[in-house]
């Protein structure tokens, strides 16, 4: 591409000028929250359908509710490049996780409409209508229904209010018993590409506005359960204590001590505890808490899960503790494609900067659309690589830096022989 085709003027402005936009549709005046199938959700489709129809492409909502746009290439009907990211948001959100990659992808293609460029293979925009999981406690459930790995039982969990997520699709317009019309047939997609938010420090640290995404770490979550005996905290010795919750302090710092030893990119967190029966003169004979391990090779992973339970095994056996351990959650390590790291780190050399590559230790819905395509991934600097919170803070000459060079990866993408 000759930099005389360019745009003229920041792209960067008008995407930020959007995000504000989409970040006004929310639940609460006062804090960002966009949850899959509530009203907020339908209108900001709606926006989405508009953007992209002003954008050259033919729009619709789908089966699971995404948004989905096409632009054509030079022959009808030809596969798709698919860029995509999510629309919806975890409660008290920040404005960029998510609509970044959309937004970002539709004022792509709208340059290229300005310029009347068309390309050997469509562009289709995917915004996926549920990544974060915030209603139904079932992530990713807008690009499982795409990749056609959607499971029907999902159907039937409901949120905080009791509501089922079939009385939610109805409710939006949809019918669930649809949902298999989403997804979509290998042939038909050349690759998938996203653009996001890094959520972490590390393209600050490195003082870059972009950087290639080699893996979407994998993750086990565990639910742990120490069982002890309650007691007096007045009469009962110390040395004849069944303490569940000082049992569970040594073992969630000896899951901090043994991620933070490791060098393969491991990462340990104990996200909840609770302790039973909660009361300041009674020693808990209850302690239930949460474990989340990510690395960025799931061999690796499963291997220190390995090690990290027989170490709570061994806390439990010496304080004489009875302890149930459940896998609540496992996901993949999804590996970006080569052949596409090669072409964003080719554009981001293009724009001027180093192709510095990492990994995501946050899921992301390339996790699902590798049943279906490769994937690759383009990550933007986020100020303090703050990430799920009202704090969360993309600079527009980032921006504009990313758009710069996802367009440049669209017109020069080269499809695997």
């Amino acid at each position: 591409m000759t930099d005389n085709h360019r745009h003229n003027g920041s792209l960067g402005a008008d995407i930020v000028q959007r995000i504000d936009q989409l970040a006004a549709i929310s639940e609460a005046p006062d804090n960002l929250t966009r949850v899959f199938l509530s009203k907020e959700h339908r209108a900001a489709a709606e926006v989405l359908v508009t953007w992209m129809q002003q954008a050259g492409m033919l729009a619709r909502i789908d089966a699971i509710g995404n948004v989905c746009g096409r632009y054509e290439g030079t022959k009808l009907g030809a596969p798709c490049l698919m860029l995509g990211s999510h629309y919806d948001s975890v409660r008290d959100a920040g404005k960029w996780d998510g609509p970044l990659g959309v937004v970002t992808a539709i004022a792509c293609v709208g340059d290229l409409n300005r310029r009347k460029v068309r390309l050997p293979f469509a562009i289709e925009i995917v915004a996926f209508a549920d990544e974060e999981g915030t209603r139904f406690a079932s992530t990713l459930l807008g690009s499982r229904a795409v990749a056609g790995t959607f499971v029907e039982s999902a159907l039937a969990s409901r949120d905080r209010d009791g509501v089922s997520m079939r009385e939610a699709m109805v409710a939006f317009g949809l019918d669930p018993d649809h949902i298999g019309a989403a997804a979509r047939a290998p042939v038909e997609v050349l690759a998938y590409l996203e653009l996001h938010i890094e959520q972490g420090p590390v393209l600050e640290a490195q003082k870059l506005p972009v950087g290639v995404v080699t893996a979407i770490a994998g993750a086990t979550r565990l639910a742990v359960e120490l069982h002890g005996t309650a007691g007096h905290a007045g009469t009962v010795p110390m040395a004849m204590r069944r303490d569940a919750l000082t049992g569970a302090a040594e073992c969630i710092v000896a899951v901090e001590e043994f991620c933070r030893s490791d060098r393969g990119g491991l990462v340990g967190t104990v996200g909840y505890i609770n302790a039973m029966p909660g009361a300041t003169n009674v020693i808990p004979g209850l302690v239930s808490f949460t474990l989340d391990i990510r690395a960025p090779k799931d061999s690796y992973r499963k291997m220190a899960v390995t090690d990290i339970v027989r170490e709570i095994e061994t806390i439990a056996k010496q304080r004489q503790l009875d302890l149930q351990i459940n896998v609540t959650h496992e996901n993949r390590t999804a590996p970006c494609a080569p052949w596409l790291q090669n072409q964003i780190g080719a554009a981001i050399t293009a724009e001027g900067f180093r192709a510095f590559e990492l990994p995501s230790g946050a899921g992301h819905d390339g996790m699902a659309m590798i049943d279906i395509a490769d994937i690759a991934m383009l990550f933007v600097r986020c100020r303090g690589g703050i990430s799920h919170n009202p704090a969360e803070h993309v600079d527009e000459a980032d921006v504009d830096a990313g758009a710069r060079v996802l367009l440049r990866v669209i017109e020069n993408f080269t499809p695997k022989i």
